[in-house]
């Protein structure tokens, strides 16, 4: 029975926690229990020590020893204060160094999924696994190891000091004891389902700021800010009335507690003043010495008395940390992965079908090639699977059906680092880190020196806005860029992947976000500088891809059309549909070559 109870709280969130942080963090725990050991011992003897003080102050025999006793007693105390400082010290680095490893595993997991996982889970959730989960982590260890190291010995201690003092006394403490474990445990029975609830809405707190951030044009633009403090007050209400009902929970645990100290001090002085205590008076130091180590247990008693409050009230925590961390990874490198070996950039996609999460099929049994070294343009309506194309390509899922291949390797057979050395990648949704635009620019490729940043932001004509900035490249770009116009967002992200000099690019929408004018010239570099490159493009304005050497159309997850600009507008089919809604039949169609 024991073997098993043990098992079962081994495998379980406590026993691995405590496990794993012991593990790691021994050496400084281990130090923390010998001063609590320390402290444990000396708060007993100064309880102890009371009887010779009360003598030496009452009884003429005893007075001579006075200074032999202020001696002691300020060698004790000032022994406890030193191992309470070294206590608290290390005890303070090692819980830091916890939510310090906790939060960097959780990360470390977070990159280790796949795009799906941050699809299916939203920011604010996660964000309070990382962070209320690991500070969780750190307060339930402070309370298991003070709670059954500290007071625990402190109480044990000082128990034997009234037993040593008043055996029958003692009698009355353990009467109150079992009586507080008992309403305490009563407590926890609404603990765990507050809790559950407090973190939610503290994901909500969390959530709406975060769209509150990102959306404020939105919330100025149709006037939403009364929404938005409904919500946040509403959310922030809840969060208020479970912190008051988890703080009623804990606080009970005291007045219960002071109140059944009052009624065992009361009773000690009514059987000590009655003579039922013994046969023999105790003396004067002997009862202070007993009473002083009854209300000094008082503190570690009430602190072992809520421990189980204060631990349920973190295992809710520290369960949402560990079922992140337990979490199975949403896309795996195969065990046996190669690096992709080299070769000029061919990419097909050979009987695929895939549907998010299991869902109806966006692509479904297609197959299609793209050449290297060529560019080939993707059209058709929003909605038709063509960025699924590229997540399938950059590996960011793996099909349902079939195989993605480049020069004939399939992607669930490479490694990911060689895969993404071989592709960059310029999205719709232009991301920017908060950093300085070199920062931003060089995390494409951290070893490129700053001249080949510079004609890299050339070639995306950013040079000359970068230049003008106040601090040239060492300009701060704000979150995800707010400082920034959209168009030089989009630049600086066309210049990084230039950077990168990849033999695979792809461009979604790359060049929406800029003028006329401003795209142009960025098209006039990129075709410049993808001479041998595998270029796929993503764009609804044909304009942009008119000179692709292939273009395919794409309809609800299938291929309808594909070929040159020749050859699809020789057709009466989607492209040529496309193509005179855009251009409105008031511009005459290209020539096409006979």
């Amino acid at each position: 029975m024991i073997t098993r109870a043990w098992k079962k709280w081994r495998s379980g969130h406590m026993g691995r926690l405590v496990g794993e942080s012991f593990y790691a963090q021994g050496p400084l725990y281990g130090i923390a229990i010998l001063a609590m050991i320390v402290v444990a011992v000396t708060t007993a003897g100064s309880a102890y020590m009371m009887e010779y003080i009360v003598d030496a102050m009452t009884s003429p025999d005893l007075r001579g020893w006075a200074q032999v006793i202020a001696l002691a007693v300020v060698l004790l105390f000032l022994t406890k204060a030193i191992a309470s400082y070294i206590q608290a010290t290390f005890l303070a680095r090692a819980g830091n160094r916890i939510v310090a490893q906790q939060q960097e595993k959780v990360y470390r997991k977070l990159l280790r999924h796949g795009v799906s996982f941050f699809s299916a889970n939203e920011s604010s959730d996660l964000l309070m696994r990382t962070t209320n989960g690991a500070q969780a982590a750190r307060n339930l260890i402070d309370v298991l190891v003070t709670g059954f190291v500290r007071d625990a010995l402190t109480l044990v201690g000082l128990v034997a000091v009234m037993v040593y003092q008043q055996p029958v006394l003692s009698v009355m403490f353990f009467i109150v004891g079992p009586v507080a474990l008992l309403g305490v445990r009563y407590l926890l029975k609404s603990v765990r389902s507050i809790m559950q609830a407090e973190f939610k809405s503290l994901a909500e707190i969390i959530r709406v700021l975060q769209e509150t951030s990102a959306g404020i044009k939105v919330i100025k633009v149709f006037s939403l800010e009364d929404r938005m403090i409904d919500r946040m007050e509403t959310a922030i209400r809840k969060v208020e009335q479970r912190s008051n009902d988890i703080a009623r929970l804990q606080a009970i645990a005291s007045p219960l507690m002071e109140f059944l100290a009052g009624l065992a001090v009361a009773g000690v002085l009514i059987v000590s003043t009655m003579g039922i205590a013994g046969s023999e008076q105790p003396s004067a130091g002997q009862l202070m010495s007993f009473i002083t180590a009854l209300l000094m247990a008082y503190e570690p008693a009430k602190r072992l008395s809520r421990m189980r409050v204060q631990i349920e009230t973190n295992m809710m925590g520290v369960g949402l940390l560990f079922s992140l961390l337990d979490s199975q990874d949403t896309m795996v490198e195969s065990p046996k992965a190669h690096d992709l070996n080299a070769g000029p950039g061919h990419i097909a996609l050979r009987n695929v079908t895939f549907g998010y999460q299991g869902a109806v099929p966006v692509i479904e049994d297609m197959n299609v090639s793209f050449e290297a070294g060529k560019t080939t343009a993707l059209v058709g309506q929003s909605g038709g699977g063509k960025s699924t194309l590229f997540g399938l390509i950059m590996r960011f899922y793996d099909p349902d059906k079939g195989v993605v291949e480049i020069d004939g390797q399939d992607l669930r057979e490479v490694s990911f680092a060689s895969l993404r050395r071989k592709i960059s990648y310029v999205g719709q949704d232009t991301f920017l880190f908060s950093a300085s635009i070199m920062d931003n620019l060089r995390c494409s490729a951290p070893e490129a020196s700053d001249e080949e940043v510079f004609e890299a932001a050339k070639a995306a004509h950013a040079h000359d806005f970068i230049m003008d900035l106040p601090d040239g490249y060492d300009t701060q770009v704000g979150e995800n860029g707010t400082f920034l116009s959209g168009g030089q967002k989009q630049r600086i992200a066309i210049a990084r992947a230039i950077l990168r000099n990849a033999e695979i690019l792809l461009l979604d929408e790359a060049t929406s976000a800029l003028d006329a004018e401003s795209e142009s010239l960025v098209k006039k570099a990129l075709d410049a500088l993808t001479q041998n490159v595998t270029v796929i493009v993503i764009a609804h304005r044909l304009s942009t891809v008119l000179e692709a050497d292939k273009i395919i159309v794409i309809q609800d997850g299938a291929i309808v059309e594909q070929g040159n600009l020749d050859q699809l507008m020789k057709k009466s089919g989607s492209f040529r549909t496309l193509f005179d809604q855009q251009f409105k039949k008031h511009t005459p169609a290209p020539e096409v070559a006979e």
